[in-house]
């Protein structure tokens, strides 16, 4: 049991007995007593309602429970203590969104034109979502310039769609259409009120690329990082 459905079956344990001992015909009446809302009350027992740690301690004090009340694992929970410490993950509820993978070239071409279904090297899935979904795509790294943080085979999800911002990480592409992967770091403006930036690798043995210096086209901003820990 975590943290959340624990703090739902001590309520409804706790309201019962408050019923029973000070003679309430029903939780409206718990709830009038203690100037509750009986509608949010209702959600926080059937898991409808967000159950965090603030609420948890507001309804304690405004009840006058004692802090930490609601979090007590007791012999009337199925559950030790070291096995609620134990449990810090729970299931994402996140929907998966189908995205093509491509390589460097495919990917400055989706930036330009927008992703014409020309031979993907696959197909992969992401809780990543924007209001363009069609600019929504996956490359894989390929070299050590931004290990070791990005290694050789890790998935990066993009999204063309989104501006670059200073400490981000982008695909870019030069005008020879090739293209890298490295931290973006604003530096200015040119004459033409356009921003300038340097492309910053996170291997210090690798150099700095300055779009002041040559032709540099952002092709769109990393937002997920997917890592492999087989080997």
């Amino acid at each position: 049991m975590d943290i959340i459905s624990l703090r739902r079956a001590n309520l409804r344990r706790a309201i019962d007995a408050k019923n029973k001992s000070e003679g309430f015909t029903s939780d409206a009446a718990f709830c009038e007593r203690y100037d509750l809302n009986p509608s949010h009350i209702s959600q926080l027992v059937k898991g409808h309602g967000s159950f965090g740690e603030r609420a948890a301690r507001n309804l304690e004090k405004k009840v006058g429970w004692e802090d930490g009340f609601l979090d007590r694992v007791d012999e009337a929970t199925p559950q030790s203590t070291a096995e609620l410490k134990f449990s810090n993950v729970q299931p994402s509820t996140s929907p998966l969104h189908k995205i093509p993978v491509l390589d460097f070239v495919q990917a400055g071409l989706f930036h330009e034109c927008g992703y014409d279904g020309i031979n993907p090297k696959g197909d992969t899935y992401t809780t990543y979502q924007n209001a363009k979904p069609e600019c929504v795509f996956s490359l894989e790294v390929s070299g050590l310039s931004m290990a070791p943080e990005f290694n050789p085979g890790d998935k990066l999800v993009v999204d063309a769609s989104k501006p670059p911002y200073p400490g981000c990480y982008v695909i870019a592409q030069n005008g020879s259409h090739e293209a890298t992967f490295k931290k973006y770091r604003a530096i200015g403006y040119d004459e033409h009120g356009r921003e300038t930036f340097e492309l910053i690798p996170l291997n210090p043995d690798f150099p700095t690329m300055n779009s002041v210096q040559q032709e540099i086209r952002i092709i769109g901003v990393v937002v997920e990082h997917l890592r492999s820990f087989n080997k």
